[in-house]
């Protein structure tokens, strides 16, 4: 029996046959559903496929074959996914795909070469079907009979990577939500600390002085604790608008940080965070070297953002200096329209090939694996000096220190 399949556009499972030699009936009632020997042949659009077609079907009915056969003819064009999975270099390409070994045929001589090769493959079909009617084969227990591998079994394999790719996709996305949902974790972690604790101590402060006992002087002047309530809701505006932009992230926009840029004296600003790692400093017996010119022109800036970006730095040189180490400080007037602030330490200093990865979200140098923290407040350092237009950077030799830098534009 000689069994065609049409050629199609795209598979999806083992289309019917068209048609059977002209053998008796009860030898098409004992062949089976799939043929044991099974012919793919690979052709493209052009003129000349029809003809190597016809070619190839002549060829396979001259051969009268003793065994029934199955040929499904597959456009490259249309399914390059098959064209891929079984290696198809080149058009016309002949496959037999069973039994195995699988064997490729290609060129334009494809019915001499099929001519050549044809005793062989009924030959790997005659031994095949002897192994499966041999009496040492495992004895029917019943189930179902092990499939040939066919084409559809190609497509099936096909649509299992397609869906397997896609999955990882799907897989790969979720993965990096939830990387964002921790990096917002750690953003609440590492930046909402200052904010809260600068709130939580002038709070603090008015509290302890409303508890004076009677007779004794409370030494809160009214000035003094204005100062102090101002200090409070200030530092909660902070924090509010840190959650702003943390939702914002949360929902997955690109939207920038909101500035709220305005004419401020930088040292000034400087001089506010610096109260706030006094106790830090004198923890560990850090020097503290500062070079803030008096005469610095405005700088136009966010005063809360660029706070945030003083604060980051100088809790890494907190953190990295030994004791009895040294910190710097300094700012220059830099050109006519930019002002640098300079923050140095005299730690461990960071390696030449990482001083660019460091700004990187949540990368960590190796060293610092083992360390409290989440890598991410350089990174937030570089997107506030960004957003005003300004540079950062960092200058760094390994044991002896680093020092980084930024810019900020000057009030015209």
């Amino acid at each position: 029996m000689v069994n065609y399949f049409h050629p199609i556009k795209k598979i999806h499972s083992v289309p019917p046959t068209i048609g059977t030699s002209d053998t008796d009936s009860s030898r098409e009632q004992s062949a089976t559903s799939e043929s044991v020997l099974q012919l793919l042949l690979f052709v493209d659009k052009r003129p000349s496929s029809k003809e190597q077609t016809r070619h190839i079907r002549k060829s396979l009915t001259d051969l009268k074959a003793e065994w029934d056969f199955e040929l499904q003819i597959i456009d490259v064009g249309e399914q390059p996914d098959l064209a891929e999975h079984f290696k198809v270099l080149a058009t016309p390409s002949l496959l037999k795909i069973h039994p195995t070994p699988r064997q490729t045929l290609t060129g334009s001589n494809l019915s001499a070469q099929l001519e050549h090769w044809w005793p062989r493959w009924l030959l790997s079909v005659e031994e095949y079907t002897a192994q499966q009617q041999s009496p040492t084969s495992p004895p029917d227990t019943g189930a179902e009979p092990k499939p040939i591998y066919s084409v559809a079994c190609a497509v099936e394999l096909v649509q299992l990577s397609d869906e397997v790719f896609r999955l990882k996709q799907e897989t790969e996305h979720l993965q990096e939500q939830l990387q964002l949902k921790d990096r917002i974790i750690a953003m609440l972690a590492h930046d909402l600390r200052n904010p809260l604790t600068a709130a939580s101590l002038a709070l603090e402060t008015l509290e302890s002085h409303q508890k004076v006992k009677k007779g004794e002087i409370s030494r809160l002047t009214p000035t003094l604790a204005t100062h102090l309530m101002k200090q409070a809701r200030r530092q909660i505006r902070i924090v509010d608008r840190m959650i702003t932009d943390i939702l914002q992230a949360a929902r997955g926009t690109n939207a920038q940080l909101h500035m709220a840029p305005k004419k401020i004296e930088l040292g000034k600003i400087c001089q506010d965070v610096l109260l706030q790692f006094q106790d830090k400093f004198q923890a560990k017996s850090l020097n503290l070297e500062t070079d803030i010119p008096p005469d610095l022109p405005l700088v136009y800036a966010d005063p809360d953002r660029i706070k945030q970006v003083i604060a980051n730095l100088l809790d890494n040189a907190s953190k990295y200096t030994p004791e009895q180490g040294t910190v710097t400080i300094s700012m220059l007037h830099r050109t006519a329209y930019k002002v640098q602030v300079s923050i140095g330490n005299s730690g461990p200093g960071i390696p030449e090939e990482n001083c660019e990865s460091i700004f990187e979200d949540s990368f960590r140098l190796q060293r610092d694996k083992s360390q409290d923290g989440y890598g991410i407040g350089l990174s937030l350092c570089q997107g506030i000096i960004r957003a005003h237009y300004g540079q950062i950077w960092v200058d760094s030799v390994p044991d002896k220190g680093s020092c980084f830098h930024f810019t900020l534009p000057v009030q015209k």
